[in-house]
């Protein structure tokens, strides 16, 4: 990065772009691709918006040529001159001084920020679930609903899941590689992008993008627990990352909400169509997203950090040489997640994210349908209701995650996860006869893997040095994912039927693993620095 830029930098506190005039003409060629696709959309408003073989038009064609323009432009704008780290230049600046900050107006904005966008991450796959009804009758798919159909409509969900578990790696070396704001701010210009899914007539255009999506998916979350757990002072990190997951069951409460409010009458498109409008609110809010300082102190870019910690009201102080901050000898690598000193925490999360992907992604996506099929036109305000019964409870984990222990907190989640998902083994379709215990088993899975998925994402971004953070969090949320293929692609080639008992099944047995995993091999983070966690791992992993 040449003089002028880091200046530019410094002035702005840690949020400009590298070359802004390329970031803001692939914003605007993007959105303005995404557009050309509505008219698309209006031509079925005479017919309930089914589109299915209608030819696509000469504008929708304009239209996506310029997004294939736009996301180029935009990551070229993104991209800063020198992307390579260089450890020979890491600063010795005390991050300490981070974690001695005092919770300020600009901390309060970047977690409004990072609310909005943790919430439009998993608006979109959480709208598969409510999505593919839609699908199943538009286009004569195959599903338990539709067992005569011809194209089974869990191909839906396998395009956008396989697309996230790529997503969540790629994103997590690009974290590392370019930043963790500039990663963050191209997978909201690909939120922009994927929104064409709900214009698209043809089945197999809808695969396609939904695949898209899922890359966009799956590198936003990860990349945003990195940011937050390297900003936010070590005595807040815990409660305050564990609220910003909230939002993950938020997200499920609005999708529901939008869909039971908007589908009937703007159909099954209308859940791909809301990311034009919420993409563009959050690329607008950029200015509240700065660059990590940890990360920028770990390749060198001295200047730009002190600006960040200085915005964030830290004091700036120079290490001594005994004051050296640990973690700089590992090399930013996926090969570090196996190492010796990490080889064990990288088991805990894989088997936590895989149990918790079969879940999400196993149980939550088919309940709508299977609801449904059991006789309960009204599923979606099931579920919708469902979320809101357990919402408040995520301010009680937010404080047991952060005050009382993390480690703790993670196993009694997992296992009353496990818990209610062996009621629903247990007591079968017979479900049907008691809605109260319905009720009662189902506030555990929907809300309460978000509440795991929460406090993974989260444990994940504390566990790891700064070179390998957005790599581990990437991993963490690719090896959820990986769950959620595993179990469609049963679905998908006929190997499991996707019954609640089934699937429920499938994901409570890995949950009661992943419970002894952590209970094994976890350690505490709750209100230690990420530094004094690092120190203590590297130490133990030293031969005696």
């Amino acid at each position: 990065m040449n003089q002028q830029t880091q200046q530019d930098g410094m002035r702005l506190g840690g949020v400009t772009f590298h070359h802004p005039g390329a970031f803001w003409f692939g914003a605007v060629t993007v959105t303005a691709g995404v557009i050309l696709h509505i008219p698309m959309y209006l031509m079925g408003k005479d017919i309930g918006y089914r589109l299915a073989g209608m030819p696509m038009g000469t504008p929708m064609l304009i239209g996506m040529a310029a997004i294939v323009v736009g996301l180029l432009a935009s990551l070229y704008g993104l991209y800063p001159r020198s992307a390579a780290t260089n450890q020979a230049l890491a600063s010795k600046i005390r991050v300490s001084a981070l974690d001695d900050a005092r919770i300020s107006w600009a901390h309060v904005c970047l977690l409004l920020t990072m609310a909005v966008a943790v919430t439009i991450d998993i608006m979109k796959p959480t709208a598969l679930a409510f999505v593919m009804p839609g699908m199943t009758a538009e286009y004569g798919l195959k599903s338990p609903l539709n067992p005569s159909g011809t194209i089974p409509v869990v191909y839906v969900a396998l395009s956008g899941i396989t697309g996230t578990v790529l997503g969540s790696l790629l994103w997590g070396w690009l974290g590392d590689r370019i930043g963790r704001r500039a990663s963050i701010l191209y997978a909201g210009i690909v939120f922009i992008a994927t929104s064409i899914c709900g214009a698209m007539p043809d089945f197999h255009w809808n695969l396609v993008m939904c695949f898209i999506m899922g890359v966009g998916v799956g590198g936003m979350l990860p990349i945003t627990y990195a940011l937050l757990a390297e900003t936010i002072p070590a005595r807040h990190r815990g409660w305050m990352m564990i609220l910003i997951g909230a939002d993950i069951a938020g997200a499920y409460i609005l999708t529901s909400w939008i869909a039971v409010a908007l589908v009937p009458t703007y159909s099954w498109r209308i859940l791909w169509l809301i990311g034009l409008p919420t993409g563009v609110v959050f690329i607008l809010l950029n200015r509240w997203i700065p660059e990590s300082p940890r990360f920028l102190l770990a390749i060198g870019r001295e200047a730009e950090a002190r600006s960040v910690m200085a915005r964030y009201g830290a004091a700036i102080v120079d290490a001594t040489p005994s004051e050296t901050e640990p973690g700089s000898e590992v090399k930013s690598r996926w090969s570090q997640l196996v190492s010796p000193q990490f080889l064990g925490l990288t088991l805990v999360v894989g088997c936590l994210a895989l149990g918790s992907g079969l879940v999400l992604f196993g149980f939550n996506l088919w309940i709508p349908s299977n609801l449904r099929k059991l006789g309960f036109t009204e599923a979606d305000a099931i579920l919708r209701n469902s979320a809101l019964i357990g919402f408040p409870l995520t301010f009680l984990v937010a404080w047991m995650y952060g005050f009382w222990s993390s480690k703790k907190t993670i196993i009694i989640l997992a296992s009353l996860t496990a818990a209610a998902l062996f009621g629903f083994v247990v007591a079968g379709d017979s479900i049907v006869q008691n809605r109260v215990l319905l009720y009662a088993l189902l506030v555990v899975p929907i809300w309460g893997i978000s509440a795991v998925v929460a406090v993974l994402s989260v444990y994940s971004s504390e566990i790891y040095p700064t070179r390998i953070r957005s790599r581990a969090t990437g991993f963490a949320a690719g090896a959820s994912k990986a769950g959620g293929v595993a179990i469609i692609s049963l679905v998908a080639f006929g190997f499991a039927t996707p019954s609640i008992t089934t699937v429920a099944l499938m994901g409570a047995i890995p949950m009661t693993l992943a419970v002894l995993a952590v209970m094994f091999f976890g350690i505490e983070t709750s209100k230690r620095r990420l530094e004094e966690i690092t120190a203590d791992e590297l130490k133990s992993a030293q031969p005696v």
